[in-house]
């Protein structure tokens, strides 16, 4: 899919602060997009798989069904609509646990409406598609479809950004990628924040793919980022 039209994108905001709801959607109907809104999080899980929207704006806390446990069921059925988490929370692994669960980004309330729309307007023009074929690179595959990885015929289990990030480094084998072009294709926009979670992620999918002594493949080049290499 290409660049979402704002006129025809839709927007499905699950959040349950009344007037911060009000506020992101006044906001985005302004720039032109439709939305809808659910304030819990049975309801919202429910619209983000009837209505089928262009994204989804996601509260963490959540009456009834978290906003974790919506990205975990959305993604387990294959869906990959693009999901914004919006969390009261900074830490490091409160990031790691929001996009371990599916999403692909978040904001930290409290947010300016400016960065809301940049994320938005960022994660419409680059929505995830599909991509045919497996991937190869020496013994390790991927395949798109099913989202299977093995290291020649062990079965290796990533979270969804452990995947996005092998798969990426899988599409552009022996070419160096800056860890600020990893930023913006894995994570799906500009990254605002401490860029210390690509290597957080690097080091989670070494200890997968190389936990049986096997040959390296993700290379480290200093000061500039990371390669898939022999």
């Amino acid at each position: 899919m290409s660049e979402t039209d704002p006129s025809s994108a839709h927007i499905l905001v699950i959040e349950d602060e009344a007037k911060l709801a009000r506020f992101v959607e006044t906001e985005l109907t302004h720039e032109g997009y439709r939305v809808s809104v659910a304030s819990d999080g049975m309801t919202g899980l429910m619209a983000a798989r009837d209505q089928k929207p262009d994204l989804v704006l996601l509260d963490w806390m959540l009456p009834g069904i978290s906003g974790l446990e919506i990205c975990r069921q959305l993604r387990s059925t294959g869906n990959r609509v693009p999901v914004v988490l919006m969390t009261a929370g900074d830490d490091v692994s409160d990031r790691v646990a929001g996009l371990d669960a599916g999403a692909d980004d978040y904001v930290v309330k409290p947010f300016s409406i400016q960065e809301l729309l940049t994320r938005v307007r960022a994660h419409l023009r680059h929505p995830k598609g599909s991509h045919e074929g497996h991937l190869t690179f020496m013994d390790l595959t991927l395949d798109p479809l099913t989202r299977e990885v093995k290291r020649g015929e062990r079965r290796v289990e990533l979270t969804a950004k452990e995947y996005d990030l092998l798969r990426y480094l899988m599409e552009h084998p022996r070419q160096v990628l800056t860890r600020q072009q990893i930023l913006e294709h894995v994570w799906g926009f500009d990254f605002i924040g401490d860029s210390n979670i690509i290597e957080v992620y690097i080091r989670y999918l070494r200890l997968k793919i190389e936990d049986r002594g096997e040959k390296r493949l993700i290379q480290t080049v200093r000061g500039v980022g990371y390669v898939l290499r022999e």
